[in-house]
């Protein structure tokens, strides 16, 4: 079996299956009454986190190819980002059918009025054309470079959510800084890739000026 083949027989129905787990899992304790007092709140708290933490992976992708070698891991970025979107939908969701029943005048009053859920509802309006443009045919229609500028997107979506759960807690902010810790070394990666090139063609000048002229 090719790694093509063993990436897609194995490891992506694998990942996938492994992705649902937690709505499963959220699932299994609704309908057997494993949830608190409040299932609203444990159902909003549960598929933020994981929405956090599949947008965290998904940036993690790139940089976990380029440190190990492992091309594979590229073939399931679209997939997590999917998952990303998934759990974030399921997020909002809960919060605009359980908590507010579609009283959308008092939506509007809310984000409004309490900054977290501004900064968690801006976070997913940019998830949207992040899920939208996720094909293949899409990508090839926008060009290569467009389609990979707007996916940048992906990182204010990163720090909305960070922002969105800091702003959420009251007491412990231990989660919340763990996970922008993460992104803050995600982006700087990033960052540092970006510049690198940069230094070797500064450092190249620098020798080249340094080294004497040869006479003829």
């Amino acid at each position: 079996m090719t790694q093509v083949q063993w990436t897609t027989r194995v490891i992506k129905p694998s990942v996938f299956l492994l992705s649902l787990l937690p709505m499963a899992l959220l699932v299994w304790n609704a309908v057997y009454g494993h949830l608190s007092a409040n299932p609203i709140d444990d159902v909003t708290r549960e598929t933020g986190t994981w929405t956090l933490r599949f947008l965290m992976i998904t940036l993690a992708v790139t940089p976990l190819r380029k440190i190990t070698g492992w091309s594979v891991v590229v073939r399931l970025r679209r997939m997590l980002g999917l998952f990303a979107f998934f759990y974030g939908f399921l997020h909002f969701t809960t919060y605009v059918y359980l908590d507010q029943f579609f009283a959308f005048d008092e939506i509007v009053k809310d984000i409004v009025k309490r900054p977290f859920i501004a900064v968690g509802f801006t976070a997913f309006v940019l998830m949207v054309p992040l899920a939208a443009t996720s094909t293949d045919r899409i990508a090839k229609w926008m060009g290569g470079r467009r389609w990979r500028l707007l996916h940048r997107l992906v990182y204010f979506t990163a720090l909305g959510g960070v922002i969105h759960y800091l702003w959420l807690v009251k007491a412990d902010r231990q989660r919340p800084l763990i996970y922008g810790g993460i992104l803050i070394l995600l982006l700087g990666y990033r960052l540092w890739e970006g510049i690198k090139p940069r230094l070797a063609w500064f450092r190249v000048e620098q020798k080249q000026q340094a080294e004497p002229a040869r006479v003829p």
